[in-house]
């Protein structure tokens, strides 16, 4: 009998902790971005490299303290691929990251896809936003737009 109460004991407090990792990892560091005056949309223009503030609608985002990569934001903007490509920066090789679950306007795969055949033009938005790590934003034709970090050459050898 107390064979079965300690491995049950073992098999409970495995399972909370399986949870409790799994609820710390997709929702306990995440907030809510918001995008006011001086936290807007940024994008670097062609042949600067200061970043300069965008018109948006709709924004959404969140972010996390935990991460420099865990910031994903989902907006609309009234700006169409040609003036974007005209004024501001390219991104090369950009690689959007999932983003969790419950966050549902960023579909990652979709975005990635869009941006290989050339239907979505990704931009930078922030070189080095944390050592390592740029902000890119991808823009669709229909002026929905993305922004997450990745990791840039900084660390290759």
């Amino acid at each position: 009998m107390n064979g079965k109460l300690v491995a049950g004991g073992i098999v409970l407090t495995g399972l909370v902790a399986g949870i409790a990792m799994y609820w710390l990892q997709v929702h306990a560091f995440y907030s809510p971005v918001s995008f006011a005056p001086g936290a807007e949309i940024t994008l670097v223009p062609i042949g600067g490299d200061v970043p300069r503030p965008i018109a948006v609608e709709t924004a959404e985002g969140i972010d996390a303290n935990s991460s420099p990569l865990r910031f994903r934001a989902c907006f609309t903007t009234p700006l169409t691929q040609d003036s974007l490509r005209q004024t501001y920066r390219p991104y090369d090789r950009p690689t959007p990251l999932t983003a969790p679950g419950w966050f549902d306007c960023f579909d990652a795969d979709a975005i990635g896809e869009a941006l290989e055949r050339g239907e979505a033009l990704a931009f930078l938005s922030q070189a080095n936003i944390a050592r390592g790590v740029d902000r890119v934003v991808a823009v669709f034709p229909d002026g929905r737009a993305f922004a997450w970090h990745q990791l840039n050459d900084t660390y290759k050898e």
